[in-house]
């Protein structure tokens, strides 16, 4: 190996290019990476710190996980308190009272009749374990028939290969082979007429009809799930036309068809509201949820279902024996269960849902202001998630990539999908942060062409 030179960073930062070469970063172009690092240090409320000690606005609330802002004392005090106590039980016929009291509070944030929690570590586990236990839900009600899955195109539901296969997102699956059998997809909810919609484009609802084009080509009664995030996040925020959602559910329950809404991103507060679901005023049969679930500060995920689902499954099963064959190693660990207890606790007593929802107006505003530059295509949003679109280069997303570099030396982190910037501000951003955001932005998207 090349004798490889210390980090631009510093030598402060501890690390050297011959140290990052060991790691293999997901989702990230490595070699440019390790060629000119972005290390992050320290981070408090909005803010990190590099290595050099600059201070960098997170646009992003870390990675849509910190809704309550960064290295909150309550959080930190609740983990150390609880590591100190219980560092681990296994949760294979054993558990622990924390997790028992999470899982009550979490059901009492999703609507009714979502009162029942499986505890996973990550959306893409909460993805996979939706997906079976939708397959165990009719297999028990005498509707093992039933197989296929229906997601859409240029949704992400995570990594594995159950997320991976109902998921739409090219680049995410062209590497990985066919993944699984008998999966379908709609069309995704993008149309050019749509462009620069605030909110719920008033266009597209019609599109659900798709997922009835797929029951009259297979059999309504041989599809068990329809999956589908209520805006979709990673692909760029396609947020959901009119109607097009209560048309889903309108077609699933004349099927006997579950709606499985992927809730990673839009949960606890992203919306206005403590879920997508309540925002747009639809109920699905089960709720995959992680990221803020913990203010992103422990792994954990969860997928919240429906009273009929768990009591069909449980009651399917032998008196004293094991009735879902499924589950991890660190479901519902005490240290997790510890953060995401504290993290509700913060939710509701600084009213950060109601306060999100009054930052959104202005967010919007402010981002939406940006459709008068020539690079800008698109810009879509709804509550404290946007995402505004350049026109692509001769190389798809070399201006996005262009734009996440230069947004970092100028002390903005932001998240990027393809040519596409993403915003999504934790709950406690004050409006300064929201203009330093847009500000940045406005000056270094031309700058990108």
């Amino acid at each position: 190996m090349n004798e490889l030179t210390a980090v631009s960073a510093g030598e402060n930062s501890g690390a050297t290019n011959a140290s990052l070469e060991h790691l293999f970063m997901p989702f990230t172009a490595n070699r440019d990476f390790k060629a000119d690092p972005r290390l992050l240090v320290r981070a408090e409320g909005m803010h990190y710190w590099n290595p050099r000690g600059d201070k960098l606005l997170d646009g992003c609330s870390g990675l849509f996980t910190h809704a309550a802002g960064h290295c909150r004392r309550p959080i930190i005090e609740a983990v150390t308190a609880q590591l100190a106590e219980l560092d681990y039980t296994p949760h294979f016929q054993f558990g622990h009272p924390g997790s028992f009291e999470l899982a009550r509070r979490l059901a009492d944030l999703t609507p009714d009749p979502l009162n029942h929690v499986f505890f996973t570590n990550s959306g893409s586990e909460s993805v996979d374990t939706a997906l079976k236990l939708a397959l165990a839900y009719q297999r028990a009600r005498g509707q093992g028939q039933r197989f296929r899955l229906v997601g859409r195109e240029r949704a992400y539901h995570g990594v594995n290969f159950g997320g991976l296969s109902v998921g739409g997102m090219v680049k995410n699956r062209e590497s990985f082979g066919a993944g699984l059998a008998g999966v379908h997809h709609m069309r995704h909810t993008w149309l050019p007429e749509q462009r620069f919609s605030v909110g719920r484009p008033r266009l597209g609802g019609d599109l659900a009809d798709d997922l009835e084009r797929l029951v009259a080509t297979h059999g309504g009664d041989t599809i068990a799930a329809c999956i589908v995030e209520p805006i979709a996040g990673s692909t760029g925020v396609l947020v959901p036309p009119e109607g097009y959602l209560e048309r889903l559910r309108a077609i699933c329950d004349a099927h006997g068809i579950l709606l499985i809404f992927d809730e990673v991103i839009c949960g606890f507060g992203r919306t206005g509201e403590a879920f997508g679901a309540q925002s747009f005023g639809v109920t699905p049969d089960l709720m995959t949820m992680a990221k803020a679930l913990t203010n992103g500060t422990i792994p954990m995920g969860a997928v919240a279902l429906a009273d009929e689902i768990y009591e069909t499954i449980i009651g399917a099963g032998a008196e004293g024996s094991v009735e879902f064959f499924h589950g991890y190693t660190y479901s519902g660990h005490p240290a997790a269960t510890a953060a995401g207890l504290a993290t509700l606790d913060l939710y509701r007593d600084e009213d950060l849902f109601a306060r999100g929802q009054a930052l959104s107006a202005g967010f919007l505003e402010r981002v939406f202001a940006l459709q008068d530059l020539d690079a800008v295509s698109d810009i879509r949003g709804y509550g404290l998630l946007a995402a505004v679109e350049m026109a692509p280069g001769q190389v798809p997303g070399q201006r996005g990539h262009r734009l996440l570099k230069r947004c970092w030396e100028a002390g903005l982190v932001l998240r990027m999908t393809g040519d596409t910037a993403i915003l999504a501000p934790a709950l406690i951003a004050a409006e300064d942060d929201l203009d330093e955001m847009v500000a940045t932005l406005r000056a270094e998207i031309p700058l990108c062409l």
